[in-house]
């Protein structure tokens, strides 16, 4: 590990393709570089379950896999079709999901393992030069199998422990940092010590230059399961994530069941309740969707974020964050911020070619391409923080470290830029590449440059991006360089160590019981949170607990609870598995 990296070594990163021998994937090259990518053009099926493009992969993404590989890649994505499940089932039974297959672990892995729909790719990893150097990960994959079948994504040589998300964590206190201090930083001690500090926000702040209301909190429905994502995410600030109906803290020290009297989760249905009172809800939350709700970041009507990729990417633009203007993590005293931990044996989806293709090769050379340093770090080149191609969005500079261009900050920084017609032209973010997964985490270290590949730690980004608002927030908070310096000195910080594990598909019957209990709890999460006054809000919660409890939530939790202690034991194993090496 290099001192480079070592310097920021707790800023790790918080949401398929190669040919055989190709040895200079890593190093700089120009979007005319290609490799041998002689035979016909090939356009392959690519199914994927994480991408939100339907059609033939264009822009700069689209060029560079052909001018390497002479393939098209023709992405099929459920999220866009509509009704995801319906449209793998369709494909399945008809015996052809795709040639190049990106979905879930566990289940759907069995599950197109048994029914023959995936290639056997024994043979070709053996040939490939990228991907083994994450064998560890490969074989716990595909274990017991006798052969492989499928390439693990997300992988990590980190450790297990080590924050996966980079500069900031993906959920935390995240405020108006600019009216925050207009009010002299006060003290928050623990989650309820919002409150008055939003609605002080608020007062001094209740309208936007273009006379739109102002809101502490606004709320969307959009990701709600089997609960109300929003109350979900305010635990998280405490350590404890979701198993079902299980909110499970990261060490295994407590599981509480989510209808609990005490639970985190009705301790945020609370609290949204106290700020409905307070006028600090937005009351067109049960209405609303994610689209809305980001335009409202955008025009400054929010005060608070639960994410930093939605508060600060819709608000905190170049002419903002001159002005000392934008979104910033605050400290709650007694948080635990919830951190997803690197995963050695990767993540919950997996890679795997189709039974049924015609070319296995190209599109094995393409996948193993996907994990080399240039395929990582173009394939992630979205909102997570991969540079994109060397030459073109980043280079390395006379004393060996990696920058953005000026075209690179433009394209990542910015916002967006019209690509060079030599690269592919129309929009930078248009041609990011739609399959959207990253193959190996960002928060590992390049071999070519000796720092992550996350680009928003390198030591120039640091740098270049010091504007106003980040330093007022560094003068505030001890000066830490990003929130997650700040956490980790303060130990705010919870993270759930990287185990791979996938929770087992319910039971027909447990599968019925979970869909009217989930209706109810979220039916009522909603209803509680405007309640008319406090009498009516436990009121309501009596009647979640005796309706959810009389649908069967109780047999629910208990399969729950089970899965979230094999979690937690998938956790304490990868650690001991990490600390044996």
């Amino acid at each position: 590990m290099s001192k480079k990296w070592v310097k920021y070594g707790g800023l790790a990163l918080l949401l398929v393709s190669s040919v055989a021998g190709m040895a200079a994937c890593g190093s700089a090259s120009s979007a005319d570089d290609s490799q041998d990518n002689s035979g016909e053009t090939i356009t392959i099926d690519v199914y994927s379950d994480t991408a939100n493009y339907m059609g033939i992969q264009s822009g700069w993404f689209g060029k560079l896999v052909k001018d390497k590989f002479n393939i098209e890649l023709n992405i099929i994505a459920p999220n866009v079709a509509g009704n995801g499940d319906t449209l793998y089932q369709t494909r399945t039974a008809a015996g052809d999901l795709g040639d190049l297959i990106l979905t879930s672990t566990g289940e759907r892995y069995d599950e197109l393992l048994q029914a023959g729909l995936l290639y056997d790719a024994t043979d070709l990893y053996a040939d490939m030069e990228f991907l083994p150097e994450y064998d560890g990960a490969v074989q716990n994959l595909n274990e017991n199998q006798g052969a492989i079948y499928g390439f693990p994504t997300e992988v990590s040589n980190s450790a297990p422990d080590t924050p996966s998300e980079g500069l900031d964590l993906n959920v935390g206190a995240y405020l108006r940092w600019d009216l925050y201090g207009e009010l002299g930083y006060p003290e928050m001690n623990t989650l309820e010590d919002l409150l008055p500090v939003l609605q002080d926000m608020q007062e001094s702040n209740p309208t936007t230059g273009n006379g739109q209301q102002v809101y502490g909190f606004s709320l969307f429905s959009d990701w709600d399961g089997d609960y109300m994502s929003n109350a979900v995410q305010l635990a998280q600030l405490y350590g404890y994530d979701s198993v079902g109906y299980v909110l499970a803290k990261t060490d295994g020290s407590d599981y509480q069941g989510i209808l609990d009297d005490d639970s985190e989760y009705i301790r945020a249905l609370k609290l949204y309740f106290e700020a409905n009172q307070m006028g600090l809800v937005d009351p067109e939350s049960t209405t609303q969707n994610w689209d809305t709700l980001y335009s409202k970041f955008q025009g400054g009507q929010v005060l608070y974020s639960w994410y930093h990729w939605l508060g600060q990417q819709a608000f905190n633009t170049v002419d903002n964050t001159s002005n000392g203007v934008g979104f910033m993590m605050a400290s709650i005293a007694d948080q635990k911020n919830y951190s997803t931990g690197a995963r050695t044996n990767g993540g919950n989806l997996f890679l795997g070619i189709g039974a049924n293709a015609e070319e296995p090769e190209r599109i094995a050379d393409f996948i193993d391409w996907l994990y080399s340093p240039e395929g990582i770090s173009t394939n992630a080149s979205q909102t997570v923080g991969g540079a994109g191609i060397e030459g073109l969005t980043w280079e390395v500079d006379d004393a060996g470290q990696p920058q953005l261009t000026d075209f690179g900050v433009e394209a990542l920084i910015n916002g967006d830029a019209e690509v060079p017609e030599e690269y592919g032209g129309g929009n930078y973010a248009d041609g990011n590449s739609a399959l959207n997964v990253r193959t190996v985490m960002l928060i590992d270290e390049n071999p070519d440059t000796g720092y992550p590949y996350n680009f928003n730690q390198w030591d120039s980004y640091l740098t270049e991006t010091l504007t106003p608002l980040k330093e007022d927030w560094s003068s505030h908070m001890d000066g830490a360089t990003s929130a997650v310096e700040y956490l980790e000195s303060h130990d705010e910080i919870a993270v759930a160590p990287g185990a791979t594990y996938t929770r087992p598909e319910d039971s027909s019957d447990i599968s019925t019981v979970r869909n009217q209990v989930s209706s109810s709890i979220k039916d009522y999460s909603w209803r509680m949170i405007f309640a008319s006054d406090e009498a009516e809000f436990n009121s309501l919660l009596d009647e979640l607990q005796s309706t959810a409890i009389g649908l069967g939530y109780e047999q629910v939790l208990e399969v729950d609870m089970a899965s979230a202690e094999e979690q937690d034991a998938a956790r304490v194993e990868v650690m001991s598995e990490y600390a044996a090496q």
